[in-house]
C-alpha cells in the first residue's frame, strides 16, 4: 500500500495483517480521487473507518489541509498514527479512537469531505448517514464518499443527502452524496 500522487507520492504506509480491514485498492483509490479532485484542496476531511489512514492521508498528500482519523480497533489507531508520522503530517491530523458516533461526536468542525469505508454488510452505512446528518457535521457543498460492497445498494436520497454518482470497481461500489 501506498500513496499514489500529492506530496507524498511512493511513500508506503504500513498494513493491517489479518483480513478484517481491507485498505481501499491503488485502482480504486485513483477512481475515488479523480472523482473527487475539485473537492480536496484545502478541504477539512473525515476518513471514519480508517484502518491504516489511507484515503486520509491520500487526501492530505494532495492538499487537503487537516484530516480526522477515526477507528474503533486499537490496532487499527496504531497503524494510522504510524503512517501520518511516515507522512510527516500530524500537525495536520487528529487520530480519535472509538465508535464512528463518539468520533463524529468528538470533531470540531464541519467536514468537506468524509470517507465512509465501514466493514461489509454489517449494516453501518445507514447508521453513519444518519449520525452524520444529525451531527450536522458535513459542510455545505461537501460530499461523502461511501465506499461499500454491491450487495448494499444505496438509494438515490438517503437521509437527506443526494447521490451525485456510483462506479462500480469489481465487488466493491463507490457512492458519492452531496
Amino acid at each position: 500500500m501506498r500513496i499514489i500522487a500529492g506530496n507524498f507520492k511512493g511513500r508506503k504506509l504500513e498494513s493491517l495483517k489479518g483480513n478484517d480491514v481491507r485498505p481501499t485498492g491503488d485502482k480504486v483509490k485513483e477512481a475515488i480521487f479523480s472523482m473527487i479532485d475539485e473537492y480536496i484542496e484545502e478541504s477539512v476531511v473525515i476518513d471514519l473507518f480508517s484502518g491504516t489512514g489511507n484515503l486520509g492521508l491520500e487526501a492530505l498528500s494532495r492538499g487537503a489541509k487537516m484530516c480526522y482519523f477515526g477507528d474503533n480497533r486499537s490496532e487499527s489507531i496504531r497503524v494510522t498514527k504510524a503512517n501520518i508520522e511516515n507522512c510527516n503530517v500530524s500537525e495536520q491530523s487528529v487520530v480519535i479512537a472509538g465508535s464512528f458516533e463518539k468520533v463524529l461526536s468528538k470533531i470540531p468542525e464541519k467536514a468537506d469531505v468524509i470517507f465512509l469505508d465501514p466493514p461489509y454488510d454489517k449494516e453501518f452505512m445507514a447508521l453513519c448517514f444518519e449520525k452524520i446528518r444529525d451531527f450536522e457535521i458535513l459542510q455545505d457543498g461537501g460530499i461523502i464518499v461511501a465506499e461499500h460492497g454491491l450487495k448494499e445498494k444505496l438509494p438515490d436520497v438517503f437521509y437527506d443527502f443526494n447521490k451525485m454518482k456510483e462506479r462500480r470497481y469489481g465487488t466493491i461500489l463507490v457512492s458519492l452524496f452531496s
